[in-house]
């Protein structure tokens, strides 16, 4: 079980390292945050089905299962869509820094949906991650609803990645995907024709565009996500979601090189993000130490 759960921390932090261009393919895709998540999720929708049928695999499960996935659906949805507005109205500094606080929401939420006792260094690496923030919010004021945004995604990501860790041993994980996916989809759906999105304006590609939503939509979106929920059946969600913690690192770094001066945030910034950033280490720490846990 160490060389299996050593594997599968390498292939999450592959995972991660990927996610960390996320951020930037959302900056340099010229759509608005809607339009920008439904054509994403339309690609992975589809990448993941000529998957199921390469790999002939059943999708026939129970109803009230599929129903289940679908409107689990929403909540990956939501939160790539706030993801994605979050850097269009501040930047992708302030965005990934926020979004490491899913683990202090993890850290709440897990113990109710796993009915069990919240465990101390949790409780203390969430009161870091909250002193972190508010050297954020103190000093960057400009991006106040672009960081109150970001939290709404970090909360709903920490949600996400509980239920997946639920669902990860009841069904095969590219199933699950598809239909997450779909239900997700849906919802934007909804949105979009329910604000008149449809159009030509708010589907207004530029020439590149099409290049990084192809990017965005399998290699950034199809593969992890199906990886990261059979990851799950190996490690536990609060460990994922520290691991994610890194996502910043690699976002940051690439985006304060591509954009330069557009990036640039003060010194408290940096300083707040590094204490959120440093609970990845204590984290492992803990859980080894105390625990006696491979890192799991």
């Amino acid at each position: 079980m160490p060389n299996v759960n050593f594997k599968n921390h390498l292939h999450l932090h592959l995972i991660v390292f990927i996610w960390g261009f996320t951020a930037i393919l959302g900056q340099l895709i010229s759509l608005q945050a809607l339009p920008l998540v439904f054509t994403r999720m339309s690609i992975a929708v589809i990448v993941i089905y000529i998957y199921l049928l390469i790999r002939k695999k059943n999708l026939a499960i129970r109803t009230k299962d599929i129903i289940r996935f679908l409107i689990f659906g929403f909540v990956i949805a939501l939160h790539w869509l706030t993801f994605f507005h979050a850097i269009k109205i501040s930047n992708i500094s302030i965005t990934l820094a926020c979004i490491s606080t899913g683990a202090f929401f993890t850290s709440i939420l897990e113990p109710v949906f796993y009915k069990r006792k919240f465990i101390w260094y949790e409780v203390l690496l969430g009161c870091l991650v909250v002193v972190g923030l508010l050297l954020i919010f103190q000093f960057e004021t400009q991006y106040k609803m672009g960081i109150i945004v970001a939290l709404i995604s970090a909360f709903l990501s920490a949600s996400f990645s509980i239920i997946n860790g639920k669902l990860a041993n009841s069904h095969d994980s590219v199933v699950i995907s598809f239909y997450e996916l779909v239900g997700g989809l849906f919802l934007l759906a909804c949105f979009l024709f329910y604000q008149g999105g449809f159009t030509v304006d708010h589907f207004n590609f530029q020439p590149y565009d099409f290049i990084w939503l192809g990017i965005l939509g399998s290699v950034c979106t199809a593969y992890p996500f199906i990886a990261t929920i059979d990851i799950m059946k190996y490690l536990s969600p609060y460990t994922v979601m520290l691991t994610i913690n890194l996502e910043p690192i690699y976002g940051i770094l690439l985006a304060v090189f591509l954009f330069k001066d557009q990036e640039k945030m003060t010194t408290a910034f940096y300083i707040g993000a590094m204490i959120i950033l440093l609970t990845v280490l204590l984290n492992a720490y803990f859980k080894t130490l105390l625990n006696g846990q491979s890192f799991k």
